[in-house]
């Protein structure tokens, strides 16, 4: 009785005039000031979602609180900024990347662009292309920290001494960091293991991290990375989580033995340590001055590779990193002199991650010898067989825009094309039922046609 009674009308009522005292209070300090602080604005949102916990409770129906827990509801923390849709401001379900490198949820992100947008909603850079690509690693990221809220909110858990930093002790931040430089190898491996699992649970822990990164690549410490497989992979999660947090992320870029070390580490690793590899070079591909470093560094060729390979732990991040790193045109070019097309075009041909290969390929084939190889390989008969199959609307536009580049660069393309219309009068149907982009390079190839 007397539980119920704290978590009474009363209380809540009381409860909800204070919290939207404060919610005044922290929005008015938002407004008027012009640098105010992300934890400003984080600490409104908690106090929303708890004045909405608290609405929503008092709405149900008694039938429906049975399945609640019965403790009061409290201010719960709103996700970090990394993790919700700069459009909605909500948890992401389906991140995905935009062409400028930012990260959306998927829905929202389609809306904008199913509207007429043609820029980026951050940045307002215009858009070279709209394909989008899953951000496997922000949804593996936020399905950890929401498994890590739901067990914080049983105090047992809490209770029982789980360790799980959100504040960084600036003590302990000190003492980690003399540890990673000790010369026992014992002591320097329990740093590094225990740098990866701050890094992992705790932004705050992440942020702090930012003037001490190349601490993480002093020669002791990659020397011993090179014989101990266990010392490197956790050195890896570790460059992975760190680079999640957007400040860490240039300041790694810039670290040119990360960069050489995970391209190493794409070479001649366990599996598992190769894809956080690759899901760390596409993180750190979203921005665009590390685009060009990772180029030039050599990562262009080992991701490839691992796209031949086609393990299904590598072969995505790997050809997200790579369709991320081609929309600079260097790289771009680099791919295609390093045997991109002809990796693509097989995977195509056998059925294998065709969203992804045809995304890269769209993007490649604005160079000239990517169009002389799609056709030596046969691509145009391919990607003819895929316009009839039932695919998605997107591929069937990929499909489209791929041969409309390759008609306007090689005009012997067009007899190939010409044979199969036809017979089949495959792109007549694009042309009267695809996307509106589908219908307008369809259109254009049957133009050229006649």
């Amino acid at each position: 009785m007397a539980k119920s009674a704290e978590c009474g009308v009363v209380p809540q009522a009381k409860a909800t005039v204070e919290m939207k005292r404060e919610l005044e209070r922290m929005v008015n300090a938002i407004v008027e000031e012009e640098d105010y602080t992300v934890e400003a604005t984080d600490h409104a949102m908690g106090i929303l979602w708890a004045l909405k916990d608290l609405k929503l409770k008092a709405v149900m129906k008694p039938q429906e609180l049975l399945g609640l827990d019965n403790f009061c509801f409290s201010a719960v923390p709103p996700p970090p900024p990394e993790l919700r849709c700069p459009i909605s401001g909500e948890l992401m379900k389906d991140p995905v990347v935009l062409a400028s490198g930012q990260t959306y949820d998927e829905t929202f992100i389609q809306k904008w662009l199913k509207d007429g947008h043609q820029t980026c909603p951050t940045t307002d850079h215009v858009l070279p292309h709209t394909l989008l690509t899953p951000n496997h690693l922000v949804k593996k990221i936020i399905s950890k920290w929401s498994k890590e809220k739901t067990s914080e909110m049983s105090s047992a858990e809490m209770e029982g001494g789980e360790e799980y930093v959100e504040d960084a002790n600036l003590q302990q931040f000190t003492t980690l960091l003399e540890r990673l430089s000790s010369s026992s190898l014992s002591d320097q491996k329990e740093a590094v293991k225990e740098t990866r699992v701050l890094s992992n649970r705790s932004p705050s822990f992440r942020a702090r991290f930012q003037d001490a990164i190349p601490q993480l690549f002093d020669t002791v410490l990659l020397e011993r990375a090179n014989s101990y497989i266990d010392l490197r992979e956790d050195l890896v999660a570790i460059i992975l989580n760190l680079s999640v947090h957007d400040s860490n992320r240039k300041l790694v870029g810039e670290t040119p033995s990360a960069i050489h070390f995970l391209i190493e580490t794409l070479r001649n690793e366990r599996i598992e340590t190769r894809s956080n590899a690759a899901a760390a070079l596409l993180v750190l591909s979203t921005l665009d001055s590390n685009k060009h470093i990772i180029g030039k560094s050599g990562a262009i060729k080992p991701l490839i590779d691992l796209i031949e390979e086609g393990h299904p732990l590598t072969v995505k991040d790997a050809a997200a990193a790579i369709l991320s790193l081609c929309t600079v045109v260097e790289n771009r070019a680099w791919a295609v002199t390093l045997g991109a097309v002809t990796v693509l075009t097989k995977k195509v041909m056998d059925d294998i991650l065709i969203d992804e290969m045809l995304d890269i390929l769209a993007i490649l084939c604005s160079h000239q010898k990517a169009v002389e190889e799609l056709g030596e390989l046969g691509a145009v008969s391919c990607l003819l067989d895929i316009l009839r199959k039932n695919v998605s609307e997107l591929n069937k536009e990929k499909c489209v825009a791929i041969l409309y580049t390759m008609c306007f660069s090689d005009r012997t393309k067009l007899r190939e094309i010409l044979a199969v219309e036809s017979a089949c009068e495959t792109l007549s149907n694009v042309a009267q039922t695809g996307t509106s982009r589908a219908r307008r390079k369809a259109n254009g190839i049957l133009e050229r046609l006649n």
